[in-house]
């Protein structure tokens, strides 16, 4: 028999459906086993794969006289498929392979593959996220901080490559904060970083989209937790489940509590035509408490092979507690002490949010022909009170004055309706055509009431703010896909009308915007994609994306309501800011051998009225509006201004490597050069430099040795680093921080795991900035959450049944 060479392969694809139910399997493992002599003996394992929301799947092997394709997905019977190729083909379609659900104990199922941490396509990134240990026990934020291409801020908010992405939660909108999802809830994270038109135009950043756990095994089962750690970290939750016949029932709930005294600072020059003319330091630390309890119910119903619905219910309830204090020190310019300062804030904030998904799906005899029908309903309540007290102290330590203090109380309401229905037909089996329509609306009612405390005489201050929004966006799409040779291609293009309806109630003064205005501005409606991609070789492919942008601004960029938190750096909206656009170029090569891929973009986007921060020196007729609200003259006012455009140029390389077993590395470089371009009121702020970040993920976990003791430990050891980047008055500092987790299973079949996790191993992570203008220069950094320490025990039960009955004569009777 000839040699075979590395470079001899085939291409296997084919889809993966549930027997009963016609339903599409995702995450099935496909493995391809070749048989290269005539005795039948197997080769070693050529490569595996893992099917898509579809079913589909597609993976290459080495070239032999006969395969198998062995595929497994929890909750299913493991099934084989031998397969015969035509002589010198390269490609093999094995069809639609069905797998029937287990009927066997759970207690005699042991699961030994483990998902990979992560899929890398050309057009987006699947992170699973039971894969991020160091998240156990933790929420979203944390789960985030394990993905390649994504940076966390010290707020817990996500830049994709720099950019703001759209969060979604199982497709659709939230009002939900990363913080308010538990991380023991998620399934899966993906990353689409430049996104067709199939999706909200409103992703200028990308999309970030996070899909919730939903069990479906057959009989009853279930998973509990419970952790415990510091500061003050506490947590626990239960998911249950239940699936019989055409019914599946599933409700989780989740309590998680965590704390910590957290720091900050800031160093200022004030400046007069470029002369120092004082100085000023702060130093802040505030011991800030958070506690989350969330319930997530629903069904699943089957009518028949080709029809479901699946209606869910989820409830949030949080408590927020900030104790911080605020030394204050000013210096006169030749760095002699002038006065200090203290302020005292108390803050207690509560909220409870509910979401409401009914989702109808319809599939067809024509594999990947599907109709589907979405209504997302999001609501809820906001309210908390704020107390301020500021005292100014001579350098002798005397009191200068009496006590400034300051009460803010506020009540507020939200609510986001989305409807969506969406088609796909595949026309051949190359073509398909793709079309839908979405509408969704936000409205949100507010109130925050200021009052200035004197002799307990309580005056109301200009801060107060009484305001509503109703903001909407309307669309409708197209896509078409389809193949020339070997290219593939997909075009489309997305049409949104859309508005933004502010007042501010007791001013009655009105803000926002509407697109298309009044029959004007047609193009800012219109948002085209196109992808183009073609495989050089087996598992060697090359992609050409662009698509068109839009990013609205919202209710806090504009809304003028003075934020008065930080006397000494105080934010206000700007209610004439316009939406940016983006155009977004992307060139990707993607590479999948048998250990690992590696995917290497490259990418410019083009932002034009890029929305981004401008701060200057508060002025004396703003600070005289602010009336006694113990705001400091040399308070700097940061707002936001539409740039003229911002360019963004980089390359960014996601390396996924498996080595043996037992070892398995993930690293991610992103390198930026980024060109602003703004003007403010005559001052040209334009700023221009190169900034690049890094992170890699790496797990090893221990097995076959003969201790049982040492069988099946995990470690996971994740880090990143940010490097410096550029604003239009000076740059971000750079950032770095290091997570590491410890994870053993037990017990038979491993129903049980013990997870031990340090977030912060250096208790490093902060987010810094430096700002220089001619009026003023300032150093600052400031952060939320400190290193924790977490130990977190998970327990899996249950118990499946067969899921028909047979009577004589070999009748099914549903049980």
């Amino acid at each position: 028999m000839a040699q075979v060479t590395a470079t001899d392969r085939i291409s296997i694809s084919g889809k993966v459906k549930d027997t009963k139910t016609g339903n599409a399997i995702e995450a099935a493992t496909i493995t391809a086993m070749t048989i290269r002599s005539e005795n039948g003996q197997k080769d070693t394992l050529s490569n595996t794969s893992m099917s898509d929301k579809t079913g589909a799947f597609s993976l290459s092997t080495t070239k032999g006289i006969n395969y198998i394709l062995i595929i497994s997905a929890v909750g299913f019977e493991t099934f084989e498929q031998p397969l015969s190729a035509q002589p010198g083909a390269s490609t093999m379609n094995a069809g639609i392979i069905s797998l029937r659900t287990e009927a066997a104990n759970l207690a005699n199922v042991m699961v030994t593959a483990r998902k990979p941490a992560m899929t890398l396509g050309v057009d987006r990134r699947i992170f699973n996220a039971d894969a991020a240990v160091t998240a156990k026990g933790g929420n979203a934020v944390d789960v985030m901080k394990n993905i390649p291409s994504l940076s966390v801020d010290v707020n817990g908010g996500v830049q994709l490559r720099n950019g703001t992405p759209q969060i979604f939660v199982d497709g659709r909108p939230t009002i939900l904060t990363l913080e308010q999802i538990p991380a023991d809830d998620i399934e899966k994270v993906e990353v689409i970083t430049n996104p067709s038109a199939k999706y909200d135009a409103g992703s200028t950043g990308g999309i970030i989209n996070i899909i919730m756990k939903k069990n479906r095994k057959a009989g009853f089962n279930g998973v509990a937790n419970l952790g415990i750690g510091t500061p003050e970290i506490l947590n626990g939750g239960l998911s249950l489940n239940f699936r019989k016949n055409k019914v599946n029932f599933f409700a989780s709930g989740n309590y998680n509590r965590g704390g910590g005294v957290a720091k900050s600072e800031a160093y200022r020059e004030n400046k007069s035509n470029g002369v120092i003319t004082d100085y000023f330091k702060q130093q802040s630390e505030g011991d800030r408490t958070r506690r989350f309890v969330s319930a997530r119910f629903g069904l699943d119903y089957f009518f028949d092979n080709f029809n479901s619905i699946s209606i869910s219910q989820g409830f949030v309830n949080g408590r927020f507690g900030l104790d911080e204090d605020q030394y204050q020190q000013y210096l006169d310019q030749n760095g002699m002490l002038t006065n200090t300062g203290l302020r005292r804030n108390f803050e207690e904030d509560a909220f409870n949010r509910s979401s409401t998904q009914i989702n109808y799906r319809k599939t067809f005899d024509k594999a990947g022909k599907e109709w589907t029908v979405d209504f997302n309903f999001n609501g809820g309540h906001n309210g908390g009170d704020a107390f301020i007290y500021n005292q100014r102290y001579q350098p002798d330590g005397t009191a200068s004055g009496p006590v400034s203090r300051v009460d803010n109380y506020s009540t507020g309401s939200g609510k986001q309706y989305t409807f969506q229905t969406d088609y796909v037909n595949p026309i051949s089996e190359k073509s398909k055509v793709e079309f839908g329509a979405r509408s969704f609306h936000y409205v949100s009612d507010d109130k925050l009431d200021v009052y200035a405390v004197d002799n307990n005489v309580a005056t109301k201050l200009p801060l107060s703010n009484n305001y509503r929004f109703r903001e909407m966006v309307n669309a409708v799409y197209g896509n078409y896909s389809n193949e020339l040779g070997k290219l593939k291609y997909q075009a489309g293009v997305r049409l949104e009308q859309s508005s933004f309806n502010g007042e501010l109630i007791d001013s009655s003064l009105k803000f926002g915007y509407d697109y298309p205005s009044k029959g004007n501005d047609l193009w800012n409606t219109f948002f085209p994609s196109l992808y183009l991609t073609y495989p050089l070789s087996d598992g060697n492919d090359l992609q050409m994306n662009f698509s068109r942008r839009i990013r609205r601004p919202n209710f806090w960029q504009i809304n003028p309501y003075v934020d008065i938190t930080d006397p000494m750096n105080i934010r206000v909206g700007n209610p004439a800011l316009r939406p940016e656009f983006t155009n977004s170029f992307e060139l990707n090569y993607n590479r999948t051998f048998s250990t690992g891929n590696v995917l290497v973009s490259t990418y410019f986007r083009n932002n034009t009225d890029d929305i981004t921060m401008y701060s200057d020196t508060i002025s004396s007729k703003q600070l005289e509006d602010l009336h006694n609200a113990a705001i400091d003259p040399n308070a700097l006012l940061t707002t936001f201004i539409n740039a003229d455009r911002t360019n963004r140029t980089g390359i960014e390389v996601t390396w996924q490597q498996k080595i043996g077993t037992a070892f398995d590395f993930t690293p991610n470089f992103n390198a930026q050069y980024r060109d602003v371009k703004a003007t403010v009121n005559g001052m040209d702020l334009s700023n221009q430099g190169f900034n690049w970040s890094t992170k890699l993920m790496a797990n090893y976990r221990v097995t076959g040795v003969r201790s049982k003791f040492a069988n099946n430990f995990s470690f996971q050891l994740s880090g990143e680093y940010e490097s410096p980047r550029v604003m239009p008055q000076g740059k971000q500092k750079e950032q770095y921080n290091m997570d590491f987790a410890i994870r053993k299973d037990l017990f038979k079949d491993k129903a049980g795991t013990i997870t031990f996790n340090i977030n912060d191993v250096f208790n490093s992570r902060r987010w810094g900035s430096i700002t220089d203008t001619e009026n003023f220069y300032q150093d600052s950094y400031r952060r939320w959450n400190v290193r924790s320490f977490r130990l977190t025990f998970s327990y899996r039960f249950g118990k499946q049944f067969e899921m028909f009955k047979r009577k004589e004569g070999g009748e099914e009777e549903r049980s």
